[in-house]
């Protein structure tokens, strides 16, 4: 069966933040990103290249006032584009988790492409921000990814001192589910992976 191209692109412009994603599924890790906040670029830069997913991101918001509406409109961003490219998800396993260690910090993400977009996320940190980004908007990132991407999304923290490590841990493991996730199983022949024969 001949694999359908898995690519979206995503424009999303309003008052507060300017953003386009540009996602290719089936990549190499291939990333351009620019948000304005140095440490959320690198962990986007982790979700592609461990994902092995081709990304660009170019936002601009309002950080004049805070990071929020950049960081909250760019994971709603990101889950529609994965939406977009997974289309009616014919094919894909579906599932996918994933644990992951840095030094000693440990995440696990497990994920569930199943149309309903729910995230639960346990995860604390130290500070209140590393470097410039601030850490209550990671859950929130997360969050809104899931919602928009109709996927389940658990991520918790197993361990884990140094607030950096954590949250390397953390976007490493979420890249390596959504991999699985969203690789095409050959068995099924391009069926939904669904009793229900849709996934909505």
């Amino acid at each position: 069966m001949e694999q359908s191209v898995r690519t979206a692109t995503i424009n999303r412009e309003t008052k507060e933040t300017k953003i386009v994603v540009e996602l290719a599924i089936d990549g190499t890790g291939a990333c351009e990103i620019s948000t304005g906040i140095g440490m959320f670029d690198h962990m986007l830069e982790q979700l592609a290249k461990h994902g092995r997913f081709d990304l660009k991101v170019q936002a601009k918001g309002d950080l004049h006032i805070d990071e929020h509406h950049t960081v909250e409109d760019v994971g709603m961003v990101l889950g529609q584009a994965f939406a977009q490219a997974l289309g009616e998800r014919r094919g894909i396993v579906r599932m996918g988790h994933a644990v992951v260690p840095m030094d000693e910090a440990m995440a696990m993400v497990a994920v569930d492409f199943s149309g309903r977009g729910y995230g639960v996320i346990e995860a604390s940190f130290d500070k209140k921000y590393i470097n410039e980004l601030p850490t209550d908007l990671i859950k929130h990132f997360i969050e809104s990814f899931a919602m928009e991407g109709r996927l389940n999304l658990h991520a918790r923290l197993i361990s884990g001192d140094n607030d950096h490590h954590k949250l390397e841990a953390l976007f490493k493991a979420l890249a390596r589910a959504l991999d699985d996730a969203t690789k095409i199983d050959e068995r099924i022949s391009g069926n939904i992976p669904s009793t229900k024969g849709v996934i909505s």
